[in-house]
């Protein structure tokens, strides 16, 4: 008997061989940890929640990254550790996979509007991989790494997207058995 997949487990498969692809293949660049890592982000951030699940101390979602940047400012050890990190993921996704919605993102009307997400990205990779004692000690080097190659990483990731958009919708509809994942994607673009 075939073992069935969730979802998220397909999902996980699909990113994991286009990132793989792009880049080991295309990019020259044999890092698992990293590759994993890629993977990992964009599985997490398949679902729309993961993008704003940070909050203020008054319990409004963190949307922005100027938002973000005031709030790890105000928390101490894991706390803001977790904080810088995701402002990493959060800039490395945008800017990498959906590169469109930056203008949205970033319009005269938001607090973005004169920030730049890939010098806040990398800042804040580094920033979160200064911790480096347990629970962190081996993910410290991937941030590191995330923060000294943003703009590869950036690329790569453009490079993933630009392979799932080529893949036929009913491809794509293997890979997950919960319609929110797919919306969330969707939205997303």
């Amino acid at each position: 008997m075939i073992p069935l997949m969730t979802g998220e487990e397909a999902l996980r498969r699909l990113f994991a061989a286009l990132t793989e692809q792009t880049f080991q293949v295309e990019l020259g660049v044999a890092d698992p940890p990293l590759m994993d890592y890629l993977t990992d982000l964009l599985v997490r951030f398949a679902r729309s929640e993961a993008l704003t699940g940070f909050r203020d101390a008054e319990g409004r979602r963190l949307e922005q990254v100027v938002d973000m940047l005031q709030e790890a400012e105000h928390r101490q050890a894991k706390p803001r550790r977790e904080l810088h990190r995701h402002i990493g993921d959060y800039t490395l996704f945008w800017t990498g996979v959906f590169p469109e919605a930056l203008p949205r993102l970033q319009a005269p009307d938001r607090k973005d509007h004169l920030i730049s997400y890939e010098q806040h990205g990398r800042k804040s990779y580094l920033i979160a991989s200064r911790f480096e004692e347990q629970p962190f000690e081996d993910e410290a080097p991937i941030l590191r790494r995330l923060s000294e190659e943003y703009d590869l990483c950036r690329e790569g990731l453009n490079r993933v997207r630009q392979e799932w958009d080529r893949l036929p919708s009913e491809e794509l509809a293997r890979y997950s058995n919960d319609e929110a994942d797919d919306e969330s994607l969707d939205e997303a673009a």
